[in-house]
């Protein structure tokens, strides 16, 4: 059986990997059995993966809200846009939860010229200068020019002393991060520059998509329960992950939200927070 990608190639249906990304969404085995059978009954030669991924989500909604929204993490970032000035505050928030203290939207004097710099993150040992790459479109693929370019840029800034925690702060490594994935010129370079690159995918074990699992850190358009609409207007009031809702649910009376709809909202924001 031969499926359409998002890119527009033609490969091979594979159930093992869709069976994967369902069991991630915290399906259990008879659940993700019953999804994918359905599943398979409606395939036809030449469907795309995006008609795939909707029933798959349609039929997981059925199930439950919360497991619906982590199947659908990935496009949810693509929603933190659509310049990605959300997606930064994102990784900002992500990083926070591993314990850095983070700053966001600076502008740095280098050796040569200023440059400005989406987000710093600071811990005991180091201060990381970070480049955000957001796309909202998951065919784009970050290629070997985005290293090179940031890579000059933090040479300019590295080494000299810079008030961002403090006054005499010295950026000591650079981390490019993406919602999307990197070419293999890309991670080649990187990884000889010593520049850090996250993923979707990468670094395997801690990617992107793996901290965002593991520390239950569920952007607010991931939820199956809002609208469009709804998220935007969180957004613009600087709601931007799951877990500020449970700890604010008042917002949800503030953009309109009905009592009779409550109920169902609180339970998936619940469900992804533990």
């Amino acid at each position: 059986m031969k499926v359409v990608k998002y890119s527009g190639d033609v490969v091979n249906f594979e159930e093992a990997k869709l069976r994967r990304s369902l069991l991630k969404s915290g399906a259990n085995e008879n659940q993700v059995d019953n999804v994918l059978g359905q599943i398979v009954r409606q395939l036809y030669d030449g469907i795309s993966t995006k008609k795939i991924y909707t029933l798959a989500f349609e039929l997981l909604q059925k199930e439950s809200n919360a497991k619906a929204a982590r199947y659908n993490l990935r496009s949810a970032l693509e929603l933190l846009g659509p310049a990605g000035f959300y997606f930064e505050k994102y990784i900002s928030f992500l990083f926070r939860e591993e314990g850095y203290r983070t700053k966001i939207n600076l502008n740095l004097q280098g050796k040569c010229v200023s440059h400005e710099v989406d987000l710093v993150i600071q811990n005991e040992k180091e201060i990381k200068m970070i480049e955000c790459k957001f796309h909202s479109n998951r065919d784009i693929i970050s290629d070997v020019k985005i290293p090179m370019y940031i890579l000059s840029r933090f040479n300019d800034l590295k080494g000299i002393k810079h008030a961002i925690f403090g006054i005499n702060d010295e950026l000591t490594a650079c981390v490019i991060v993406t919602n999307n994935r990197f070419s293999e010129d890309a991670i080649q370079f990187a990884t000889c520059s010593g520049i850090e690159l996250l993923s979707w995918d990468l670094p395997s074990g801690n990617s992107l998509s793996n901290k965002i699992d593991q520390q239950h850190l569920y952007p607010i358009t991931c939820l199956t329960t809002l609208t469009l609409e709804e998220k935007q207007r969180l957004l613009e009031q600087d709601i931007i992950i799951v877990k500020q809702l449970n700890a604010n649910a008042e917002r949800l009376f503030e953009i309109g939200i009905s009592k009779e709809r409550m109920k169902n909202i609180q339970k998936e924001v619940s469900e992804l927070c533990n």
